[in-house]
Order: structure tokens, then C-alpha cells, then sequence
């Protein structure tokens, strides 16, 4: 019976079978929604800068895990929102670009990341942002 307590639950693919770790950082500033003030068309860079990024990237096929930190600029962090731009909304448009590029090939996209971690940090300049992403392979069997 799986449980979720076992520490067989989730394990990494099967040795035999073509692997698929990406390890890749996407440079830019990340945005979630759309903005209503300032630079309007930032979000929908940011969106095309992962297309951009990850195009060139091994096609995820099969279930796998997906680690996301988001390095956000300074100005990401205003005093109203001291702890930064939501990861709900970050992730969101992070995935709807991965789905165009390494989770083209999987059936139904992005629901083949079955674990998924997700932090933000909070960096010194525009040119350290962006988003790293690590996908590992999982056996769900």
C-alpha cells in the first residue's frame, strides 16, 4: 500500500531507463501577473525569456520533480510587500513557458512534475535575477 510514508513512495527512475535532469538557470527579472503600471510589456519578456532559455533543453517525458528558486531584485520587495511577489503567480507563468519547451513532449504538460519545491530569494541587482530550475526523474510506480 503507498501511503506517502514510505520512503520507497518517491524514488528516482528506474537506472535502465534514458534519464532527464535538467539543471538550468534562466536569467531576467521574474514576474507573475501582468502589470497595470510601469513597464506593462515586463511580463510578457519575462515569458518569452523562458521559451527563449529553454528551448534548446532536453523534453521531459515522464513523471519527474521540479525544484524553482526565483532570485528576485530588490524592487521586487516593496514595503507593502515585505516578503516579495507571490510564488503562486511566479510559478504560474514559469510553468505556462516550460510548457512550450521541456514539457511539450509530456502528456498533459506540466502535470508531469508530480513533487514540486519552490522558494524566492531575494538578490542585490537586476542581472542576478531569475529563476533556476532542477527536474529530476521519479518513478511513481
Amino acid at each position: 500500500m503507498i501511503d506517502g510514508t514510505s520512503s520507497d513512495y518517491w524514488k528516482l527512475a528506474d537506472t535502465n531507463a534514458p534519464v532527464t535532469y535538467i539543471n538550468h538557470f534562466i536569467r531576467g527579472v521574474p514576474y507573475g501577473r501582468d502589470k497595470v503600471m510601469g513597464n506593462l510589456q515586463a511580463p510578457k519578456d519575462w515569458s518569452e525569456q523562458i521559451k527563449i532559455q529553454t528551448k534548446g533543453l532536453p523534453r521531459v517525458k515522464e513523471a519527474c520533480a521540479l525544484n524553482v528558486t526565483f532570485l528576485l531584485p530588490p524592487d521586487k520587495y516593496p514595503k507593502d510587500f515585505p516578503y516579495g511577489s507571490d510564488l503562486d503567480n511566479l510559478l504560474k507563468r514559469l510553468l505556462d513557458g516550460l510548457n512550450e519547451t521541456i514539457f511539450a513532449d509530456a502528456q498533459g504538460h506540466d502535470s508531469c512534475v508530480v513533487i514540486l519545491h519552490v522558494m524566492k530569494t531575494k538578490v542585490a541587482s537586476y542581472e542576478e535575477s531569475g529563476a533556476h530550475i532542477e527536474v529530476l526523474p521519479v518513478s511513481v510506480s
